[in-house]
């Protein structure tokens, strides 16, 4: 299926990324499905990165990029939105959540998720079941499985 839309439903966070390859797979995906994404700095790259560039594409429109200077920013800026944090800690599996068009999908950085004082402070958390004694997936196809989830539930 496809529309015309641009920026339709949930948005995806990223909590300070420092992988610039899964970042801009996550850009393709947003750009493709019509997702806003969010960055909440400091990245660990530079846009300018050539891994990123490789990947990214022409895929990236800066301005459908919203960047927060801290989780303080971000957390000021979603006063009347669900942060949900998407979590291997969290016992919700994703496709029992009830999403809402306004929710943001909030994910750790790739090398050490979110402090442990955010991840008490988020009300909402979800996780994708996984085989035990697996860490977890990369970040960029756990953000496409749960966007995928997320449209379901509140576009298509």
């Amino acid at each position: 299926m496809t529309h015309k839309a641009s920026y339709i439903g949930p948005k995806i966070a990223l909590y300070q990324p420092d992988i610039p390859q899964n970042t801009a797979a996550i850009i393709r995906t947003c750009s493709c499905l019509g997702v806003k994404l969010e960055i909440i700095e400091p990245c660990g790259f530079f846009l300018s990165d050539p891994r990123f560039k490789r990947i990214v594409m022409d895929y990236m429109d800066i301005s459908s990029i919203k960047f927060y200077k801290s989780y303080e920013d971000f957390e000021g800026a979603k006063k009347n939105q669900r942060i949900i944090l998407a979590t291997t800690k969290a016992t919700e599996i994703y496709t029992n959540f009830k999403y809402k068009k306004n929710d943001t999908l909030l994910f750790g950085r790739e090398s050490y998720g979110v402090p442990d004082n955010l991840h008490k402070t988020i009300n909402y958390k979800i996780k994708i079941p996984m085989i035990e004694n697996k860490r977890s997936l990369n970040l960029a196809t756990s953000a496409a499985i749960i966007i995928s989830e997320t449209l379901r539930q509140t576009i298509y």
